[in-house]
């Protein structure tokens, strides 16, 4: 494919929660939240530049005969290896080289991750690469571990190399501004802030956040969602969707023991809540004073009808993601077992096929999540039938 996200904030916290801090009695505390409003502004304007000049390949693929996956450049450094090779058309005993053996090369993550020390130039100073030893900055290695265990989820679940399928290198920038309340995807790598320290812990601490950030590089060089409307929320719901399998997976869990929470561990114990979201129980992730309540409905009867504009975040992304994050729960866990096996075999399939324009809608996405589920285990499998129920018990499509 070669379609791309449009531009958009594709950030973990959504607006209306920082919104909701700019007005808070704490000057500092509503100072963070302005601030990270400001460079979110910043942000998406670097990432509309950054997503239009990006041009998605053709994805490795796996070689006839051969063991594991190959990317392209491999391909291509293996083709200048070979014509460096003598010919055999030399004399002498120079000419006697020894037989090649079949290059072994291992397929793994490709890993930079920089200090932006609290400045907003990116990516910043590099600290550590690939296969280097740990860090003595704690976020720096779980920065550097989140991006590790979110390619060995794709590479094991689908057998992807990195986000774009072609061994991209997966970099990241910690400790972006001063008191930064949110990380993002920016259209070429990952950021991270350090949070207020008040409502908001340091970023890089939850494996489904980098997981979830990374699925819309993954989604920029696959279905390429429109970030605004309902395919702004499939856009969101899927990061959340496969963010959580990558949890799941890193923890050993089936779907029937996940908690199914987005962010766990976000906030402080300060905010009364559990997470930024619930796939499970849309709308029940945090009631907090001055967060408020969790908006996420979690059937079609409460979705929000928003303008499609930044003040409005996109027309609700964040909210009306609920719909079809909870048919992405009841799906997985009706068919039970390793959720990416399951309905996230499904999805991405639909994510991968080309069978859904960049502004599908909810129903559209579910019709065709129905049909990927007949083609791969069957129209009258088990597993379509769980995908049709979960669509129809949030109300997108009919029974």
């Amino acid at each position: 494919m070669t379609s791309l996200s449009a531009p958009g904030r594709c950030l973990i916290i959504p607006p209306y929660l920082l919104e909701a801090l700019t007005r808070h009695e704490d000057l500092d505390v509503a100072d963070c939240a302005r601030r990270t409003l400001e460079l979110e502004l910043a942000v998406r304007q670097r990432r509309q530049v950054r997503t239009a000049r990006s041009r998605p390949g053709e994805e490795g693929r796996r070689q006839p005969g051969a063991t594991g996956f190959i990317p392209p450049q491999v391909q291509e450094r293996a083709e200048e290896h070979r014509r460096e090779e003598p010919t055999g058309t030399e004399t002498g005993p120079e000419a006697q080289a020894e037989p090649q053996e079949p290059s072994t090369e291992v397929v793994g993550p490709s890993r930079q991750v920089y200090d932006a020390e609290h400045g907003t130039d990116l990516p910043g100073l590099l600290v550590r690469r690939e296969g280097e030893q740990s860090s003595n900055d704690e976020p720096v290695n779980q920065a550097y571990d989140g991006l590790g265990q979110t390619w060995e989820f794709y590479w094991e679940a689908y057998d992807r190399n990195s986000v774009d399928g072609r061994g991209l290198t997966l970099v990241a920038s910690v400790h972006y501004s001063e008191k930064f309340d949110n990380a993002f995807w920016d259209g070429e790598q990952m950021v991270f802030g350090d949070g207020d320290g008040v409502y908001f812990n340091e970023f890089t601490g939850c494996l489904d956040v980098i997981g979830h950030e990374l699925t819309h590089g993954v989604t920029q060089y696959t279905a390429g969602l429109t970030y605004v409307g309902q395919s702004g929320a499939l856009n969101e719901s899927v990061s959340d969707a496969f963010g959580s399998c990558v949890k799941q997976m890193a923890l050993g869990q089936a779907a029937e023991q996940a908690d199914w929470l987005i962010g766990e561990g976000l906030f402080t114990k300060k905010v009364h809540g559990v997470a930024l979201r619930s796939m499970k129980a849309p709308g029940t992730a945090y009631d907090d004073p001055h967060l408020g309540k969790d908006p996420q409905p979690g059937t079609m009867s409460g979705y929000v009808d928003l303008p499609h504009d930044e003040q409005h975040d996109n027309g609700g992304v964040h909210t009306n993601s609920g719909i079809p994050n909870h048919a992405f729960y009841l799906a997985s866990t009706a068919i039970g077992g390793d959720t990416w096996e399951g309905a996230g075999q499904v999805w991405y399939d639909v994510l991968t096929g080309d069978q859904v324009p960049k502004d599908v809608d909810f129903a559209g996405f579910a019709r065709a999540t129905v049909d990927a589920a007949g083609k791969r285990f069957g129209a009258d499998s088990g597993e379509a039938r769980a995908v049709q129920d979960a669509w129809v018990q949030v109300e997108v499509l009919r029974g």
